[in-house]
């Protein structure tokens, strides 16, 4: 999960970065989950909360492959395409923090504090693959769902969590990443929230 800073271009592909990789391609990785982008601006209140832990000191503590100032889950939307360098990337999902995050930061309790705070970060699938290098800017292209900011999609996952307009509406997105679109018609279906313990906590 730790990542460090690349100097120069590195090609993103369909799947993400040449060089990045995931250990579980169950849960991990594929073309929803290309590019982990995280905010550098969240860096300041976890270190505030967990104390002056080390790994805060630089970009990559939470297994991001984007790290930039000046945009968080608010600013940001369902469907948004950005583009960078020579690629072109699509919202595709915010984050769901799963028990490795526990292990990275030695607390079983962060994966339920990042999902709490919000402060998740998002992944973009890739529809124009290219270079990409530190400095490139991130440039908004379209948004064609401004109403579907990634706090409002939280919202829906983690607090409304059986507002059924509000499942229907999330549900309705034309281009919903297909591990949501499955989770939100399975609480339509059933009425009923599904377990969090495995991801948040590990275990079966």
């Amino acid at each position: 999960m730790h990542k460090t800073p690349v100097e120069g271009a590195l090609f993103l592909g369909a799947e993400g970065l040449v060089g990045d990789a995931q250990a579980d391609r169950r849960h991990h990785g594929g073309v929803d989950k290309a590019v982990h982008h995280y905010p550098r601006d969240h860096y300041a209140a976890w270190r505030a909360e967990l104390g002056d832990l080390p790994w805060l000191d630089a970009p990559g503590a939470f297994g991001e492959n984007f790290s930039t100032t000046g945009l968080v889950e608010a600013d940001v939307c369902l469907g948004d395409r950005w583009s960078i360098g020579g690629a072109l990337l699509e919202v595709s999902q915010g984050r769901q923090p799963c028990f490795k995050l526990g292990l990275r930061f030695g607390r079983k309790d962060m994966p339920r504090l990042v999902q709490a705070t919000g402060r998740t970060g998002w992944y973009y699938r890739v529809l124009h693959v290219g270079e990409v290098r530190v400095g490139d800017v991130l440039e908004l292209v379209v948004r064609p769902h401004p109403e579907w900011p990634l706090t409002r999609a939280r919202g829906v996952l983690y607090d409304r969590t059986l507002d059924r307009d509000e499942l229907r509406a999330l549900a309705a997105l034309p281009r919903l990443a297909e591990s949501w679109r499955t989770l939100v018609e399975r609480r339509l279906a059933s009425g009923e929230v599904e377990d969090w313990t495995g991801r948040l906590d590990g275990g079966s």
